[in-house]
């Protein structure tokens, strides 16, 4: 799929693509494939750091731990990992811009979220560590914040189950990716001079992580 997407990519906007395929739960493999980089490439200016999923959503008390561990090692250390590796190189060049993909699960938390949400909340507690401590290499670090979006995360997070993956939906027209992929392109395409460290996006019929007007 990386390979055809690459492919796809030379061909239609006439440029040169690069593929590193690597689990960003394994912190090794993360720093390996980093700074195995030809040297052309490692002149990094975004990162978007989307690695996240959730999954299952069960009351606290009878909740999977593998479901637990799975998103705090992918969640959290590495989305950690990831960031460190590109943000070594950007402090190398003195810029670079962090878009890190949080979650509302991470301003508000919700009935069965638990883990989740907690995860998300870290995020959003590291990228404002991240802004000031990236400071002073002038890298912008932006979080974005989406709302209930349709894509594969709602089929990752019922485990395949796609009609309780579909009711998530119901009675609503919910962002797609296109939707968070324009903000992301909106916050990297601002001069140099100017960051947004913290945007929260959700469709019009969605007020925060819990409030809905379905129809």
């Amino acid at each position: 799929m990386l390979e055809q997407l690459c492919n796809t990519l030379e061909n239609r906007f006439n440029i040169a693509a690069l593929t590193l395929s690597f689990d960003v739960r394994e912190e090794k493999a993360v720093f390996d494939s980093i700074s195995s980089l030809p040297a052309e490439w490692k002149k990094i200016d975004v990162l978007i750091n989307n690695a996240g999923l959730a999954l299952g959503r069960d009351y606290f008390e009878e909740a999977d731990m593998t479901d637990w561990n799975t998103m705090v090692d992918t969640n959290i250390k590495g989305f950690m990992y990831v960031a460190k590796a590109v943000s070594q190189l950007m402090a190398t060049n003195k810029k670079g811009h962090i878009i890190n993909m949080g979650s509302v699960a991470g301003k508000q938390v919700y009935e069965k979220g638990n883990v989740y949400c907690a995860t998300k909340f870290a995020v959003d507690a590291m990228s404002q560590g991240m802004r000031i401590d990236l400071l002073r290499h002038n890298i912008r670090v932006t979080a974005i914040h989406p709302g209930a979006a349709e894509t594969e995360f709602s089929n990752v997070r019922f485990k395949g189950d796609e009609d309780t993956a579909k009711s998530v939906y119901n009675g609503i027209q919910p962002l797609i990716a296109e939707d968070v992929a324009e903000v992301i392109y909106y916050c990297t395409s601002l001069p140099e001079h100017v960051c947004i460290n913290d945007l929260v996006i959700t469709c019009t019929q969605q007020a925060d992580a819990i409030y809905f007007n379905r129809t």
